[in-house]
């Protein structure tokens, strides 16, 4: 099986795969921002499975391949789980509504019909910068910064994350499949 047949139909695999990628929520895999809720939020009411209402009416949407992405490395439709199954995935995020954000993700739906929390490993979700949020992914995996993929809305992040000698990848209309493969390159 070809790498490009192995890895489903969203690009070709690295030829080193990254051990760990991690993507942050608001503005990377769901729009709009948490705190932009505010006066609304939960209870979510789901209208599709890449679209939520809050409770104000105003709609949270899943961005872009988010959904497939993790289908892709987790398992599920157009997914090979085996190809990425050394390969962890995380959240991390600091949004300022952390329950919010975990009913999110148990409401979106990949195209599998899989919740996005069944799709990751690891959570980094609270108040801290994100270099934090690394350092503490390293020490709960083992996994060296260098050896780690970050998707982030915002270039600050990004930038904070790549001093660790973290990959980083920004992405300000959130995950889409130019994204996803410019991400994927950096381990050619």
């Amino acid at each position: 099986m070809s790498a490009s047949a192995a890895s489903g139909y969203l690009a070709p695999l690295p030829s080193n795969k990254p051990k760990l990628i991690a993507f942050d929520l608001d503005g990377t895999i769901w729009s709009p921002d948490m705190y932009m809720l505010w006066g609304g939020g939960s209870p979510f009411t789901p209208q599709s499975s890449v679209l939520l209402k809050d409770c104000s009416n105003k709609d949270v949407k899943l961005l872009g391949i988010s959904g497939e992405i993790l289908d892709e490395l987790k398992g599920g439709v157009g997914g090979d789980s085996i190809v990425w199954e050394e390969t962890k995935t995380a959240w991390v995020s600091c949004t300022d509504e952390p329950e919010w954000a975990q009913e999110c993700m148990r409401l979106f739906k990949t195209p599998s019909g899989s919740d996005l929390k069944s799709k990751i490993d690891l959570e980094m979700i609270h108040k801290s910068n994100k270099q934090t949020h690394f350092n503490e992914l390293k020490e709960v995996t083992g996994i060296g910064f260098e050896e780690m993929l970050f998707f982030d809305n915002e270039r600050y992040n990004c930038d904070s994350v790549s001093k660790l000698g973290v990959k980083c990848v920004h992405c300000p209309e959130g995950m889409t499949l130019d994204i996803w493969n410019s991400g994927l390159r950096l381990f050619d």
